[in-house]
């Protein structure tokens, strides 16, 4: 028996003791945080699957896991032998999670669940699609942490604050912000507990969750005061000052469930039940009027300011300085040194430290070569690290947290050989990303009314890609980031389908992966701007912010319209003025030949 299916007993053992016939364990912390720190990573802990989506449910019999189309690949190898199903997400036939519960158990059965990892609007859709069997739900029991023996602790890293100007605005101005759009709802008390939202919020980082500068807490806000529920003495002396000054209290991590159980009864609270977990809402006193909608503060940080970009174009320069000197670096070494998937990852990582003002990664660095590629989240163990050779593509996805701002990069290089097809599909994914790059559209447009633009050269082909197009991207803050994006059709959970604004930040990254062959993607970052105003009404356009060559090596310029060849010719000349400043003669003189004209 393998180490997954003894814990998959023991849970259920745990299960039977507390008369549970259904437990659910998500991916998700305290606060639904994509990426979560050691402490919370029960569902890779129960099921071997350690990609960043995923929700596993078990009874006496079964044990399923539901993630998306980005980890098919990955889920499928990770659960082998574990007595897991994968349940790929989006698929024709296969049931969602309520479907598998209301088909599975019997009437006036118990689903249990740790109430602090599952927000409320999952569990209402769950109390509301299962209320025909009379199924009841226990929120209160941690079963993993039950039987977790070597559990990692909650992090307890310092706090810092992010200075005036990085930020363009202080906490002050957008407390007084986020007061006025209480005052729109008909709100006195509002409730935040995503901890990417709260560090914009108060112009606080922090070190609890690798690649994500935050600090795990949650905030309360009235309108003559606000609470942060967090260890005060994990606070920067800069921070406490701060809040002192703007009245700002600081209270223990837990106490905000006591805190909430003690409002006043006509108390008018706004929270976001889709990022607001089910404890937290269910310890409301009764009669507590909750105004379900959007958190303000999430179109506010998605919104950037005329700092946030300016110092986020300045990130991407030392950023692309980065990446292009390891373009360099890999392609006048492969095939003369040994070069390992886990090696590229440390050589970037390396290069983007000598950076100034550079953090950490902003997330982890997928480095995949040939068949592992076509896996979109790979990521490389010494178990499945690669030796790359002067045949085949390397694709790397990448970026770099820096005080300036937050990057996100994909480039596919080619290493030696590679097929006519390869080629055509590495030409093709390059002229979907230009199609979106080029984009001209009307103030009004959501992701949903341009992904198309990326998509219809591989459509055109009958192929396509398990994700979306494109994500927003925070500034010194997570790499995925609502509410805006381009995908094809709405996926409510993903929360990425609002109005273009100016000033949101989002990736352009289509891709193809042939599962067993190769992955090619391509990525840029762009701003939304806007452009001509006219009788037709107010034109909005993207600008690139993410300078690096793309490997002419597998581009084949026939294939191309002399629109799409002029814009990478553009692009490329306009990489080697904002880069060749800071790299060596023998670095530019490569760089000269890696951005020609086609």
């Amino acid at each position: 028996m393998s180490e997954i299916a003894k814990r998959v007993e023991l849970l259920r053992e745990q299960m039977k003791a507390h008369q549970v016939d259904a437990y659910i364990v998500p991916t998700s912390d305290f606060h639904e945080t994509e990426y979560v720190c050691d402490y919370f990573k029960a569902r890779a802990f129960m099921s071997g699957f350690t990609g960043s989506a995923g929700t596993c449910v078990f009874t006496a019999t079964e044990g399923k896991l539901w993630t998306d189309g980005r980890y098919f690949i990955q889920a499928q190898n990770q659960l082998e032998g574990s007595g897991i199903d994968l349940m790929r997400m989006g698929d024709e036939g296969v049931a969602t999670i309520e479907e598998y519960l209301l088909e599975t158990l019997p009437s006036h059965a118990v689903v249990g669940f740790d109430g602090r990892v599952l927000n409320t609007a999952m569990v209402e859709n769950l109390q509301d699609k299962l209320q025909d069997k009379a199924i009841t739900f226990q929120c209160d029991m941690d079963l993993v942490g039950a039987i977790w023996e070597d559990r990692p602790a909650l992090p307890a890293s310092r706090t810092f604050e992010l200075a005036e100007k990085y930020t363009g605005k202080s906490a002050a101005d957008k407390l007084a912000e986020v007061r006025e759009e209480m005052k729109k709802a008909g709100a006195d008390i509002h409730i935040i507990t995503r901890v990417d939202d709260i560090a914009w919020l108060f112009n606080m980082r922090g070190d609890d969750i690798p690649c994500f500068p935050v600090v795990l807490c949650y905030a309360l806000i009235r309108e003559d005061a606000a609470f942060l529920y967090m260890n005060a003495e994990r606070l920067s002396d800069d921070l406490k000052k701060t809040f002192a000054d703007i009245h700002v209290t600081v209270k223990g991590y837990e106490d905000i469930y006591t805190d909430v159980k003690e409002l006043p009864a006509d108390a008018a609270v706004l929270l976001d039940k889709a990022n607001t977990n089910y404890k937290l809402v269910s310890s409301l006193p009764q009669g507590v009027r909750v105004i379900n909608q959007p958190n303000p503060v999430v179109l506010m940080k998605a919104m950037k300011n005329p700092v946030e970009l300016e110092n986020t174009r300045r990130c991407h320069i030392r950023d692309g300085v980065a990446v292009t000197k390891f373009m360099y670096w890999l392609k006048t070494n492969i095939g003369k040194t040994k070069i390992t998937e886990i090696s590229a990852a440390e050589k970037l990582l390396e290069l983007r430290k000598e950076q100034d003002h550079f953090i950490e990664p902003s997330f982890q660095t997928i480095a995949a070569y040939k068949d592992h590629a076509a896996m979109m989240h790979y990521s490389a163990t010494p178990e499945t690290d690669a030796e790359l050779s002067a045949e085949g593509m390397l694709l790397v996805d990448s970026g770099g947290q820096y005080l300036e701002g937050t990057t996100d990069i994909t480039r596919t290089f080619v290493l030696g050989e590679i097929s006519d097809e390869c080629r055509f599909h590495f030409t093709t994914v390059l002229r979907s990303m230009i199609a979106l790059a080029k984009a001209r559209f009307l103030y009004g447009c959501r992701g949903m009314n341009l992904d198309i633009l990326a998509r219809g050269p591989l459509w055109d082909l009958d192929l396509d890609y398990k994700c979306g197009t494109g994500h927003g991207i925070g500034h010194v803050l997570n790499v995925h980031e609502s509410p805006n994006g381009f995908r094809w059709r709405v996926v409510p959970e993903r929360n990425d389908s609002c109005v273009l604004e100016e000033g949101m930040i989002q990736s352009d990254e289509p891709g193809v992966y042939l599962e067993g062959r190769y992955g090619i993607r391509h990525e840029n970052e762009t701003i939304v701007r806007k452009g001509e105003k006219n009788e037709y009404g107010q034109f909005m356009y993207l600008e690139t912010i993410t300078f690096v060559p793309f490997d002419l090596d597998g581009v084949d310029a026939s294939l191309m319209t002399q629109y799409e060849r002029k814009w990478l010719n553009d692009y490329h000349a306009e990489v080697y003025a904002k880069l060749s400043p800071y790299l060596s003669k023998e670095e530019n003189e490569w760089l000269k030949q890696a951005t020609r004209a086609i």
